[in-house]
C-alpha cells in the first residue's frame, strides 16, 4: 500500500471518527452535550502540554495572580472549549429568548438592524471568547450574515464536514476564505461587493503590526483595520457571553469608523490598537472565556518559561 493510499485511509478513518461524534452529540439535548464536552475537557484538558501555554500566557498577562487562580482559569477554558466543540451541532436549533435552559439572547440588536438597513459592507470583529462559533448565526439571523476567515483542517473531509455544520447553522450559505494572501484577495472583493467579512482577529500573526495587549508589544493581524480603511465600512465589535450550558448571549459592543482624514497608516496602527484593547476588556472581564492556549506574545517571552 503506497503512502498517500495509507494518508486516505487515514484521512478518512478520522473523519468518520469526527462524524460519529457531532452524530453521537446531536442526539443529546444540547445542554447535556454541553455539559458532556464540559466534563471530557476538564478533565483532560488541564493534563495536556499546552497548558502549560496558557500558565505562561496567564503569567504575563496577570502577573499578581498566584498559581493556584491561574490554575483554575485554564480548567475554566478547557471547559469552555470542551462545551463549545459539544455544542456545535446543537447551534441551528436554539431559539431565541427562552425563559431559561438552552437558547440565544442579543444585546444591542438595534445597532445590527440599522446597518442592515444601509445596505452597505461590514466588518465583524471578535476573538475565541466563549462559543465564538455562534457569533456567525446570531448576526445572520439579523440580515448580516458575513464570510470569515478559517483555518483550514489538515484532513479535507472534516475541514468540508465543518463548513457544512457552519453553513446550516446559520441558513444560507456564505463564502470561507482560508487564511493567507489568497484568502486575503478574495476578502476583498468581497467586501468590494457590497458584502460582509467577520474576522477573529486576537491571535499571533508574525507579519502582522506590532502592537500592544495587557501592555506588551504583540504582533497583530491588521486585516480589520486594513479592510474598513480600504472600504470606508463600519467594523463591528461583539462577543458570545456564556450564560450556561448552550445558553449563549450575543454583546454587539462598540461600532469603530475609520477615520478617512488621517493618514492610512497611522489609522491602521489606531484601529489595531483600539481592536486589541477592546478584546483585553472582554478577557479581564471574564479570564476564562479566552482560548489562553496559543503563544500570542514573542518567542522570547515562553524561553524565558522553558516552554
Amino acid at each position: 500500500m503506497s503512502d498517500r493510499s495509507k494518508v486516505s485511509l487515514l484521512n478518512y478513518a478520522e473523519y468518520l471518527l469526527a462524524r460519529a461524534l457531532l452524530a453521537g452529540l446531536s442526539l443529546l439535548k444540547p445542554d447535556t452535550a454541553s455539559d458532556l464536552g464540559g466534563w471530557v475537557a476538564r478533565r483532560i484538558g488541564p493534563l495536556l502540554p499546552v497548558s502549560h501555554v496558557a500558565d505562561a500566557n496567564l503569567a504575563l498577562a496577570f502577573p499578581l495572580k498566584t498559581p493556584a487562580e491561574r490554575a483554575r482559569i485554564i480548567v475554566e477554558v478547557w471547559d469552555n472549549l470542551g462545551r463549545t466543540v459539544a455544542e456545535f451541532p446543537h447551534l441551528a436549533s436554539l431559539k431565541q429568548d427562552t425563559s431559561s435552559g438552552p437558547g440565544w439572547s442579543i444585546e444591542n440588536a438595534s445597532v445590527l438592524a440599522k446597518l442592515a438597513e444601509e445596505k452597505r459592507p461590514v466588518i465583524f470583529f471578535s476573538g475565541h471568547i466563549g462559543n465564538w462559533e455562534m457569533l456567525p448565526p446570531l448576526v445572520a439571523r439579523h440580515g448580516l450574515a458575513f464570510a470569515s476567515f478559517y483555518r483550514a483542517a489538515g484532513n479535507t473531509l472534516i475541514d468540508r464536514l465543518i463548513i457544512r455544520l457552519r453553513s446550516k447553522a446559520m441558513g444560507c450559505d456564505v463564502p470561507m476564505f482560508a487564511k493567507g494572501a489568497k484568502g486575503a484577495r478574495l476578502a476583498l472583493r468581497h467586501l468590494s461587493q457590497g458584502h460582509h467579512l467577520g474576522i477573529l482577529g486576537d491571535q499571533k500573526m508574525n507579519d502582522g503590526i506590532r502592537s500592544r495587549f495587557f501592555g506588551l508589544p504583540a504582533m497583530t493581524a491588521s486585516a480589520a483595520a486594513s479592510f474598513a480603511v480600504k472600504y470606508d465600512c463600519p467594523i463591528v465589535t461583539g462577543r458570545i457571553i456564556r450564560l450556561g450550558p448552550a445558553r449563549l448571549h450575543l454583546e454587539v459592543g462598540p461600532v469603530l469608523i475609520p477615520d478617512q482624514t488621517a493618514g492610512r497608516q497611522d489609522e491602521i496602527y489606531h484601529l489595531t490598537q483600539k481592536l486589541n484593547d477592546q478584546i483585553e476588556s472582554w478577557i479581564r472581564e471574564i479570564p476564562g472565556c479566552w482560548l489562553w492556549l496559543h503563544r500570542r506574545w514573542p518567542k522570547e517571552f515562553y524561553k524565558k518559561r522553558k516552554i
